[in-house]
Parts: C-alpha cells; sequence; structure tokens
C-alpha cells in the first residue's frame, strides 16, 4: 500500500516559508513541516494500492479538465490554524490569491476521486500550507499572538499542475515523492 494524496507543491518557496516559520522559533511544542515540501494538500487519499495509480492519474486529468482551471498565480501569506484558536492542532499560511482556482480544482478532484470510492472529505475546504503541529501547548499563547499580530508575506508561484504524491513516515517526519504530475 502506499499512503497518496493529490498536492499543489509551492516550488521554489522554501525560503519564504522557513522565514514564517521562523516567527514561531520560540513556541514550545511546535513542530515545524519542512520548508522544502511546502504544499497544499488537494485531496488526502490515504493507503491506496499501488495498482489504482492508473486510473487516479486519469481521474485527476478529468478533474484537471473539467474545473476549466488553468497556470495561475497563486500569491501566500497570513495565517490561521486548526480547528481554532482556543484550541490548536495545526498552523497554516493562507493563500491570498489563487483560491477560487484551487478551490475549483478540489471540488472537481473530490468528485473524480470519491467515483472511484474514496471518502468523502468530512471537513469544508480552506486552501492553505501547513506550517507546523502542536503537539502540547506549552507555546500556544505565543502563536496566538504571532498568529493575532502578524500578517506575513510568503511570495508567489505559478502553479500549473496537480500531483500525486506519496508520502513516506520517517523517524525525522514524513518524505514525500512525486508518483504523477498532471499538467493544468
Amino acid at each position: 500500500m502506499k499512503r497518496l494524496f493529490v498536492s499543489v507543491d509551492l516550488d521554489g518557496l522554501a525560503e519564504e516559508v522557513a522565514a514564517v516559520q521562523n516567527l514561531f522559533a520560540d513556541a514550545d511544542g511546535l513542530n515545524v513541516t519542512d520548508p522544502e515540501q511546502a504544499h497544499i494538500t488537494m485531496k488526502f487519499l490515504g493507503d491506496t494500492d499501488p495498482d489504482r495509480v492508473p486510473e487516479l492519474v486519469d481521474a485527476l486529468e478529468t478533474a484537471v479538465v473539467d474545473s476549466g482551471v488553468t497556470p495561475f498565480t497563486a500569491e501566500f501569506g497570513g495565517l490561521g490554524v486548526f480547528p481554532h484558536m482556543g484550541y490548536i492542532s495545526v498552523v497554516w499560511l493562507g493563500v491570498r490569491t489563487g483560491s477560487d482556482e484551487l478551490t475549483r480544482l478540489h471540488e472537481a478532484i473530490e468528485r473524480e476521486t470519491v467515483a472511484l470510492g474514496f471518502d468523502p472529505e468530512d471537513h469544508d475546504f480552506t486552501p492553505h500550507v501547513t506550517l507546523a503541529r502542536m503537539t502540547h501547548a506549552g507555546g500556544k499563547e505565543l502563536v496566538q499572538d504571532v498568529v493575532e499580530t502578524r500578517d506575513p508575506d510568503a511570495g508567489t508561484t505559478t502553479v500549473d499542475e496537480v500531483r500525486l504524491t506519496e508520502s513516506e513516515l520517517a523517524d525525522g517526519g514524513p518524505r514525500y515523492s512525486t508518483i504523477a504530475s498532471v499538467p493544468l
């Protein structure tokens, strides 16, 4: 089995993502993600039989066409948390421009993958880049303060593909590798 998800990657923005993560450097209990692997999860598929990869690629190609989305520029900035400021499990970087296109892509990907038997999402889609996960609330007040008072920019990138990505869990955190790319 392969642990798969569909992503839009932030190629070329690792330094900018790392600079935003540095705002939280003193927050106890916060594990930052690898800025080199920064991405927007469009759809988490979970453990998937590798034999299903070809049909997933076909479904992504159909979804891209159905979405009507062509290559676009996405601008990243602003901060937020999931599920809410009172209980923080994820700290994220927002999308300033490109949210409409990302949402249209997500909706088409969701339709196609659910039609293949994958579980539907159980929450609304919020385009975001996970910056860090909280393991305990030691640094919660610092995180709350930064999220409420700072509005960092993290650059722009051209979104011209979606990727079928494998996540391999390792001691140093997950490692992601691209299984297939589907151009917009």
